[in-house]
């Protein structure tokens, strides 16, 4: 028996960049039963919702503001029009030449994370000391260079062996134990397939579902392989526990408004040049152990800059996410994407918050990416122009 699937459901876009706001209130209902209903951890005060309602706002007001250009800027509507016509390497050269370039990069990332594998010796996913020392420069690059290359390629074609490589490299990350690199890989590829193929409500379910239970599986297996931490709970209770330990550190970080005087945005922004890392900073400024802790998306912020640095990036968050999900729209390809890498990472920060500098570039390379796009179109309607200057 066929399941009817109502017409308005199916118009939904449920990856335009609103899906955060809906991701921060389901990451503090997961945290309810461990927060509420138990004694594993303190209950956070009333303050931590207003610091979270004021983030929310001010992503909003980020969201809206591409929108409100779109209203009021009749120039600003009609350069995201003539992206639409834009023609970027149609020679059918050129095209295999660029999926060829793109397969190659897919490729060195999984041939870079194999040598990270052997050059560790063993699989970090069942050993908690494997775990501590496989965040090397190989599996930085490796991460970097697949992510970007299989989005690509997946948005612009749909060969079967695309996805064989996509499960070739999902395997390869969930061995190194880490749960945020496999899940913002499926993501970020979920979202991306969304916007360039008609995917089946079935079949989202089913990518939604795969997400949910990596999430689990890998999370569990991990804390269970650290040899020197011992867990009375069970896999659904250990997420419960994480997010509500998170929210705890935050509701802490509250308190302590920009104790850290922007050092956690230094070392993150630096984090190819040195050897600290952001979150052990907040063990050390929240808890005073050095230990690494995540603070969710808005932790960092407050705690170097207090409630306006949390203001200002939320705001800035907001604003380009929504101009590169009206530019994939539009461009589609390397926009959409980049709009599913970026979203996917955004995404995650609602618990790991954002110390990645990864993640930040990636920000970076999706701001040059809606500069090209609206450069190439006022070049475009110059060279129109002059044309017509030319016939008169």
């Amino acid at each position: 028996m066929k399941v009817k699937i109502p017409e308005k459901l199916k118009t939904i876009d449920i990856f335009h960049p609103y899906i955060l706001i809906i991701a921060i209130l389901l990451f503090i209902i997961i945290s309810i039963p461990i927060i509420y209903f138990s004694n594993e951890l303190p209950r956070p005060s009333p303050y931590l919702y207003l610091y979270i309602s004021i983030g929310i706002l001010f992503f909003i007001i980020g969201c809206l503001l591409p929108k409100i250009l779109t209203h009021f800027s009749k120039k600003f509507k009609n350069k995201l029009i003539a992206i639409k016509s834009l023609k970027v390497g149609n020679k059918e050269s050129l095209k295999r030449n660029k999926e060829l370039i793109t397969l190659m990069v897919v490729i060195i990332g999984i041939l870079l994370q194999v040598m990270n594998l052997i050059y560790l010796g063993g699989i970090p996913l069942f050993s908690g000391t494997l775990k501590a020392q496989a965040a090397t420069k190989l599996w930085l690059f490796s991460y970097i260079f697949f992510i970007i290359g299989i989005n690509l390629l997946l948005a612009k074609g749909n060969r079967k062996s695309n996805y064989i490589l996509l499960i070739i490299g999902l395997f390869l990350f969930v061995l190194t134990g880490y749960r945020t690199t496999p899940i913002a890989i499926l993501l970020s590829v979920f979202i991306t397939l969304y916007y360039s193929k008609d995917i089946k409500i079935k079949y989202q379910l089913i990518f939604l579902s795969l997400i949910a239970i990596l999430l689990i599986t890998i999370g569990f297996i991990a804390i269970q392989s650290i040899e020197w931490q011992h867990w009375r709970l069970n896999a659904l209770e250990l997420i419960s526990y994480r997010a509500g330990f998170t929210l705890n550190i935050l509701d802490k970080a509250t308190r302590l408004a920009g104790s850290t005087h922007g050092s956690l945005f230094y070392y993150t922004l630096t984090g190819f040049f040195n050897s600290v890392d952001p979150r052990v900073l907040v063990g050390s400024a929240v808890l005073g152990e050095s230990k690494s802790i995540t603070a969710t998306i808005f932790g960092p912020a407050i705690l170097d800059f207090g409630v306006v640095g949390m203001s200002i990036q939320m705001f800035l968050i907001g604003f380009i996410l929504k101009l590169l999900h009206l530019l994939q729209k539009h461009a589609k390809k390397i926009a959409t994407a980049f709009y599913g890498i970026i979203l996917g990472h955004t995404i995650i920060w609602i618990e790991t918050g954002p110390t990645d500098i990864i993640v930040w570039i990636f920000y970076l390379i999706g701001i040059a990416i809606i500069i090209y796009y609206f450069l190439k179109v006022k070049i475009k309607n110059n060279n129109l122009n002059n044309s017509k200057s030319d016939g008169d």
